[in-house]
């Protein structure tokens, strides 16, 4: 199968900064207004989260835990054995990455469940644990990978029932959307798409909608602004980004993005680079 996650991590552009890492002797608190996912990852201790608009829940065995989407909460140590790795994560909230937006406010998972993740997981404690050059890039690094990592298995073992995720980890509908992915400019049709991901048109059409949460058609328009939004970021002229995500001039995307952004590729691209 082709790289599910290739385009997605070239569009919107991964990156982390760990800020912890070590025994954590205070309450933390993060606030949803800095834009920003973290990821957290207890090595031991007991440790309560308090979301904000999430029920409370204890770990007190080696467990992460990650918001990709910008989300307050408080992290509250119940001993003095806490000892984790928390990083600030930037993974294109702010560009309607449609990864983002179909995830669970939190995903958890026991350390011991997820053992695709235990040399990386091994090399960040022995890193945290050293004062060596360098340290902080690694760690960073580190943490990026983790991230990646935990996108795949979450595919890969089927984790999540809906969403851009649980689309991928099907077979038929990933044929589809990596289409999609790689060709944004292209004039695709509910036929050609089904045809790609060989099924009939209804049953296309209602699987798509049923896993994806959205139409084909309006999923391919997201991702078209997805798209459009990168590539403004980068200071391309907004003639050029029409072309290269499928509509034909300047007027056609500004209509579109507008709709789904509530700005003017021009605007937004002032506000943003």
């Amino acid at each position: 199968m082709d790289d599910r996650l290739i385009k997605l991590l070239n569009c919107f552009k991964l990156s982390a900064r760990v800020f912890q890492a070590g025994a954590l002797c205070h309450s933390a608190s993060f606030d949803a207004h800095d834009g920003l996912g973290y990821i957290h990852v207890l090595r031991q201790g007991t440790l309560e989260v308090k979301p904000e608009s999430e029920t409370d829940f204890l770990l007190n065995e080696p467990s992460l835990f990650f918001y990709l989407n910008p989300t307050s909460h408080q992290l509250l140590p119940k001993d003095e054995n806490v000892d984790m790795v928390c990083a600030s994560i930037h993974f294109g909230a702010e560009l309607k990455n449609p990864l983002l937006q179909a995830l669970p406010e939190v995903i958890i998972l026991k350390l011991k469940d997820t053992p695709t993740l235990a040399s990386s997981l091994e090399l960040l404690f022995t890193e945290a644990a050293d004062e060596n050059c360098g340290r902080q890039a690694v760690l960073d690094r580190l943490i990026e990978i983790i991230v990646i990592q935990l996108l795949r298995d979450l595919m890969n073992k089927n984790r999540l029932q809906v969403g851009l995720l649980a689309g991928l980890a099907d077979p038929k509908l990933a044929k589809a959307i990596n289409t999609i992915h790689d060709e944004p400019a292209r004039d695709w049709t509910l036929d050609s798409l089904a045809n790609i991901a060989g099924m009939s048109r209804a049953r296309f059409a209602a699987k798509f909608r049923e896993i994806i949460g959205l139409t084909p058609g309006n999923y391919l328009s997201q991702w078209r602004v997805s798209v459009a939004q990168s590539l403004l970021r980068q200071g391309k002229p907004v003639q050029l980004v029409a072309n290269e995500v499928g509509y034909g001039s300047a007027s056609a995307l500004s209509r579109v993005f507008a709709a789904q952004v509530g700005l003017s590729p021009s605007e937004w691209k002032k506000q943003n680079i």
